[in-house]
């Protein structure tokens, strides 16, 4: 009788498993129907006495979350929120490099008065001060842009439609829809990203959120994407006039759309091979619309993120321009140790489209995603000093001296979203995960993936003419 109790219970699971998705449809009618049940139980002892009344939520729910429009306003506002950064972060930027590029200057003057050391000259104002100054310079002003326009979508409790926008996604990619919530932290820091994928109780579904969390951009990464979009897309590119800030707004979005997909696909080919479940079910609350709070607003976007984030960055970027610098100027035979090594990866930094010295940058601003820019600044000039850019043109006959081209441009943007994760992220990572076994795979198929972009792009490139 046990027996054919067992048989019974198992046919059932099957028959039930042919009819309808069990993990989903099951659980999502479960869900419905306890709402359901909720508001005919709310709509039983609440009365309105105003009937007409107009639900501005509901209303605004059908448009910001409807699959006709949903999309395409989400597209609409994160684009007006790159041009906004865009078109106000450049001349921010250009006068912090002139205030802080001449303040290393007098404090040159002051080291050469006081008969300094070369190399204490070199490391401390060559090195460190110019590193600090470019990172300052140009990671400040979109970041106290960028931050209180992201926060002020997030206060008007607009972030939790995005999620519901990108639910189906996420499932049909065989994960947690939770995932989209955990991603779009990472926008703000991959490795707080990694920390908010604790919200997926399933350990399979974590662990794939925290290794598709590295291709969305962070925003270490957001200043160099907007500079060279600038330079090789946007006003200083191929446009020009009222456009120009338009079509770099547009590179960056696109840059976004790449990293959304790719954490699709991997997340897709992680669910069916290495990391194979079942998705557990979610249920989303979607919280009423907010009146934003202007002064909480500017205080947790500035000080506890732009400050924050800068802070990092500066002092992880003291340390990496000091060693760049000695790199540049530890001679070995008749060439510096940074040429060596750069040299070394060249031939393989050609096949990608890129050169060795880009290679060196990202190797070299493995601490942070923020530095790698400064870096290569440092590792083009000849002196083994920094170019004291007064604005991105600066920036741009730099690149093109050295070779750069746009495919040089668009493979730098996509290296720089695919590639491996900071050293900040990896140690979350680590210890999210217990144990090196997941960071470690995480570093080896981010890079993967982005040797195998770049290569792609440039190989076609070549055989299109288009290099």
């Amino acid at each position: 009788m046990e027996g054919n109790t067992k048989i019974t219970v198992n046919n059932l699971k099957e028959f039930i498993s042919r009819k309808i998705n069990y993990n989903e449809v099951l659980g999502d009618s479960i869900v419905a129907a306890i709402y359901e049940k909720a508001e005919e139980i709310a709509n039983s002892v609440v009365t309105v006495n105003d009937k007409r009344k107009i639900n501005w939520d509901r209303k605004l729910d059908n448009i910001l979350t409807s699959k006709l429009t949903g999309y395409p306003v989400m597209l609409i506002l994160l684009g007006l929120v790159f041009w906004i950064t865009i078109e106000g972060a450049n001349y921010p930027s250009q006068l912090l490099a002139n205030i802080l590029f001449g303040l290393g200057d007098r404090l040159s003057n002051l080291f050469m008065h006081l008969n300094a050391p070369d190399w204490l000259h070199g490391i401390l104002i060559q090195g460190v001060c110019k590193t600090l100054a470019w990172v300052v310079s140009v990671m400040l002003p979109p970041m106290a842009i960028f931050f209180p326009l992201f926060t002020l979508l997030e206060d008007l409790g607009y972030l939790p439609r995005i999620a519901f926008n990108l639910d189906n996604a996420f499932r049909k990619a065989g994960t947690h829809g939770k995932q989209a919530l955990t991603m779009g932290m990472g926008f703000g820091c991959n490795a707080a990203g990694i920390v908010a994928c604790r919200i997926i109780d399933s350990p399979r579904e974590k662990l794939i959120a925290m290794i598709t969390n590295n291709f969305v951009p962070c925003n270490g990464r957001f200043p160099t994407l907007i500079a060279i979009s600038t330079i090789f897309f946007g006003g200083l590119g191929a446009a020009s006039g009222m456009f120009s800030s338009v079509v770099a707004t547009l590179f960056v979005v696109l840059m976004i759309l790449i990293g959304i997909i790719v954490t699709l696909i991997v997340s897709k080919l992680l669910s069916s091979t290495v990391l194979k479940g079942v998705p557990s079910s979610f249920s989303l609350e979607l919280p009423p619309y907010r009146k934003p709070q202007i002064g909480r607003i500017l205080v947790r976007s500035l000080l506890d993120r732009t400050l924050f984030v800068l802070g990092r960055a500066v002092i992880v970027a003291a340390p990496a321009g000091a060693i760049t610098w000695l790199f540049a100027n530890i001679i070995i035979g008749d060439t510096s140790l940074l040429n060596l090594c750069a040299s070394f990866l060249d031939p393989f930094g050609k096949l990608l489209g890129l050169d060795g010295f880009i290679l060196m940058a990202f190797v070299l601003g493995l601490p942070a995603n923020e530095i790698a820019l400064p870096i290569l600044i440092m590792c083009y000039m000849a002196q083994g000093t920094m170019l004291e850019l007064d604005d991105l043109q600066a920036l741009k006959n730099l690149l093109v001296d050295n070779g750069w081209t746009w495919i040089t441009g668009l493979n730098f943007m996509l290296f720089s979203l695919l590639h491996f994760p900071c050293a900040t992220t990896l140690l979350t990572m680590r210890k999210e995960s217990n144990g090196m076994k997941w960071p470690i795979f995480t570093f080896a198929l981010t890079t993967g993936i982005a040797i195998t972009v770049t290569f792609t792009i440039k190989t076609l490139s070549s055989i299109l003419g288009l290099a």
